[in-house]
C-alpha cells in the first residue's frame, strides 16, 4: 500500500477530537488472531483503539509487530506449564513500503512499518514496527522477536524501536502529532527524539503526556544510566543534557520518573490508583500533575448481546438459560483440557488474570483444610477454575501456577487452564458466576478483567482495589472483601483477606446462589446495568481528550532555565 502524506485517519474526525494524537504502546490486545499482547495493558489499549475509531478521534496507534508474540502457554509432559514461542504471520496487515534507519547501540538498524487498517477489527489506524528485515543482522532482527524480552539490552533496544522508531515514523507519514501519549514509559525515547527536534523543554512538555499503569516497582523500570547512554536510548543528547532535562543524575535511571518530569500531565488508571501514584512520587521534585482516567473496556466488543437483550426485556428465564448455555460452552474447554465434566447448574468461581505475586492466585488455598471443605461441600457445591499467564521468566509465579495445577488434579470440580488469551478470556467471563479478584490492596492499579466479566453476567467478588471502589456496592452489584488492616505484616494481611474471602463465599455467595435466586438475579442484573456507561471505553476515550490531551492542566514546574536559554546545543 502507499501511505498518502500527510496521513489522516480514514474517518470523519469529529470537532471535539481534532487534536492529532500518537498513542505509543508496547502491546495491543485488538483481537485473538493478532498475538501482540500479554495481558491487561494490551486489552486496555485494544479497547482504547476501538473506541477512538467509534468516536471519530484523530488518533493513531504505534506499536511493534512481535514476530513470536508473547508466548503460547502449554502443558509439558509433567503436567506443568511451558512457554512455547512460535513465529506468527498475519495476512491482514499491510506493508506500507516505509523503511528507515535508527541507531541502536551505535549500529544502524533498519525499521519496516506495517499497517493495521481500521476496517479489519474496527480500530483507529495502527502502525506496527519491525526490524525483521533482510538488511539487518541477526541481533538487530531479534529486537522485535519477543514481547517483554528478559534480556536487558534487548529490552532497551525494543524501547528505542517503539519510541525513537515511532517518532521517526510520524515524520515518514507526515502525521504532525500535537500529543505524544506514552501508554507506560516504554516509549520514552520518543520524548528525547522530540526534544532534539524542538530544542525546547517547554515545547516538548506541551506535547508529551504519560499514563502510568502500576505502583509495582517492576512496572516502573530503572536501568543503568551508562548502559542506556551506550545503547542510544537518549538519542543524540549528551548525558549532562539528559540530567538537566530529567533531573536524574546517578547510576540508575528510572523511566517513569523521567516521564513524569518531562510530560505536561500524567494519569493513573483508577481514582484510587491516581492517589496511590501521587503518594508514590510525592517526594520526587518537579513531577507533572498526576490525575486519573479510570480504565474501561469496549462494551460493544466484550458484552454478550443475547444476555443484554434478555435483561432489557426483564426476562429472567431467558437470562438464566443464556447463562447456562455460556457455562456449558466454557465447560467444553475445561473438558478438552482436563478431561473433567463440569455441571452448568453448579456455582462456578473463576480466577483468571496474569499470575503475579501481589495478585495472590492461590489465596483461597492457603488454609488447606478450609479449602478442601469448600470444594467437597455437597450441599452447596462449587466449581473453581484458574487461568492466566505468568511472565515466562517469573519463576515464582510459574511455581504458583504449577502448584495449583497439581492441586487441581486431586479434585473433579477444580481446574486450571492454559492459553489465557482473548478467546479463552471471553469464554471464562461468559461462563463464570463469580469473577474472583483478590490482589493486595493498593497494588492493583485497575484490574479491568472484572469489568468485562460483569458485561457477561458474572458477579465480581473482589478486594477493595483498582476500579472496584468506583463501582462496587457490596451485596447490591458485587461482593466486596473488607480491607485488612494495612499496618499488619504481609502474611497477616493475606490471612485476614483469605479468612474474609472464604467467609463471603461460604456464608453469602453460595447461600444466595442456591437458596435465594431472586436476590442472585437482582445482584447480577444490577452489575450488568451499572457497568455501563462509565466502564465502557467510549467514556474513557472521551476523557483522555477532555482531561489529558487538552492544555488546561497546570504544567510541571520542572523547566530548567539553562535548557530554554541554550537552544541548539545537544
Amino acid at each position: 500500500m502507499d501511505i498518502v502524506k500527510p496521513f489522516t485517519p480514514p474517518c470523519e474526525v469529529r470537532d471535539a477530537f481534532r487534536k492529532k494524537v500518537a498513542y505509543f504502546c508496547m502491546e495491543f490486545g485488538i483481537d485473538h488472531p493478532l498475538r501482540i499482547y500479554s495481558g491487561g495493558l494490551g486489552y486496555l489499549a485494544g479497547s482504547h483503539m476501538r473506541s477512538a475509531w467509534t468516536l471519530g478521534q484523530n488518533l493513531i496507534g504505534i506499536g511493534i509487530l512481535w514476530k513470536y508474540g508473547y508466548y503460547e502457554q502449554q502443558w509439558n509432559d509433567q503436567n506443568e506449564m511451558q512457554a512455547v514461542f512460535r513465529e506468527r504471520f498475519y495476512n491482514f496487515l499491510e506493508d506500507t513500503g516505509i523503511r528507515f534507519r535508527i541507531e541502536v547501540n551505535n549500529h544502524p538498524v533498519w525499521v519496516k512499518a506495517w499497517y493495521l487498517p481500521p476496517e479489519v477489527f474496527g480500530t483507529a489506524p495502527i502502525f506496527l514496527l519491525s526490524t525483521d528485515v533482510p538488511e539487518n543482522d541477526y541481533l538487530a532482527r531479534t529486537i522485535c522477536h519477543r514481547l517483554y524480552d528478559d534480556n536487558v539490552e534487548t529490552k532497551i533496544a525494543q524501547y528505542i524501536l517503539l519510541g525513537r522508531g515511532g517518532a521517526r515514523l510520524l515524520e515518514e507519514i507526515g502525521f504532525d502529532a500535537e500529543v505524544y501519549h506514552l501508554n507506560e514509559a516504554h516509549g520514552l525515547p520518543a520524548a528525547f527524539y522530540l526534544f532534539e527536534k524542538l530544542q525546547s523543554a517547554s515545547a516538548l512538555r506541551q506535547r508529551l503526556v504519560f499514563t502510568t499503569h502500576t505502583p509495582v516497582p517492576a512496572g516502573n523500570e530503572s536501568h543503568d544510566m551508562s548502559l542506556l547512554e551506550r545503547m542510544g536510548f537518549f538519542g543524540g543528547l549528551r548525558r549532562e543534557r539528559v540530567v538537566q532535562l530529567t533531573g536524574i543524575d546517578g547510576p540508575s535511571f528510572n523511566l517513569s520518573l523521567a516521564a513524569l518530569r518531562m510530560a505536561r500531565i500524567a494519569n493513573g488508571v483508577s481514582k484510587l490508583h491516581g492517589q496511590v501514584a501521587r503518594d508514590m512520587w510525592r517526594d520526587h521534585g518537579g513531577i507533572c500533575p498526576i490525575v486519573h482516567v479510570t480504565n474501561a473496556q469496549d462494551f460493544d466488543y466484550w458484552h454478550d448481546r443475547p444476555l443484554y437483550e434478555a435483561l432489557e426485556r426483564q426476562d429472567e428465564e431467558a437470562i438464566e438459560q443464556r447463562k447456562r448455555e455460556m457455562k456449558a460452552q466454557l465447560f467444553q474447554i475445561v473438558a478438552d483440557q482436563t478431561g473433567k465434566l463440569f455441571d452448568p447448574d453448579v456455582c462456578t468461581i473463576v480466577w483468571a488474570r496474569r499470575f503475579a505475586g501481589y495478585k495472590r492466585a492461590d489465596l483461597i488455598t492457603r488454609n488447606w483444610g478450609a479449602f478442601v471443605e469448600l470444594v467437597r461441600n455437597r450441599e452447596r457445591p462449587v466449581q473453581i477454575i484458574w487461568a492466566g499467564k505468568p511472565y515466562p521468566k517469573d519463576y515464582g509465579a510459574i511455581a504458583t501456577f504449577n502448584r495449583l495445577a497439581h492441586m487441581a488434579a486431586q479434585f473433579p470440580n477444580v481446574a486450571i487452564l492454559t492459553g489465557y488469551e482473548m478467546n479463552l478470556s471471553m469464554a471464562l467471563k461468559k461462563g463464570a458466576d463469580i469473577w474472583l479478584n483478590n490482589p493486595r490492596v493498593t497494588r492493583e492499579a485497575s484490574g479491568t478483567s472484572g469489568m468485562t466479566a460483569a458485561m457477561n453476567g458474572a458477579i465480581n467478588c473482589s478486594t477493595w482495589d483498582g476500579w472496584i471502589p468506583e463501582f462496587a456496592r457490596d451485596g447490591h452489584n458485587a461482593f466486596v472483601v473488607p480491607p485488612a488492616d494495612p499496618g499488619q505484616p504481609l502474611e497477616k494481611i493475606d490471612e485476614q483477606d483469605r479468612s474474609n474471602l472464604m467467609r463471603i463465599i461460604n456464608h453469602r455467595i453460595l447461600p444466595t446462589y442456591y437458596e435465594d435466586r431472586t436476590r442472585w438475579a437482582a445482584i447480577r442484573a444490577n452489575s450488568m446495568r451499572e457497568i455501563i456507561p462509565f466502564f465502557d471505553s467510549k467514556r474513557m476515550a472521551r476523557e483522555y481528550y477532555e482531561k489529558i490531551y487538552t492544555e488546561t492542566a497546570k504544567p510541571s514546574s520542572w523547566v530548567p532555565v539553562s535548557l530554554e536559554a541554550d537552544r541548539g546545543a545537544n
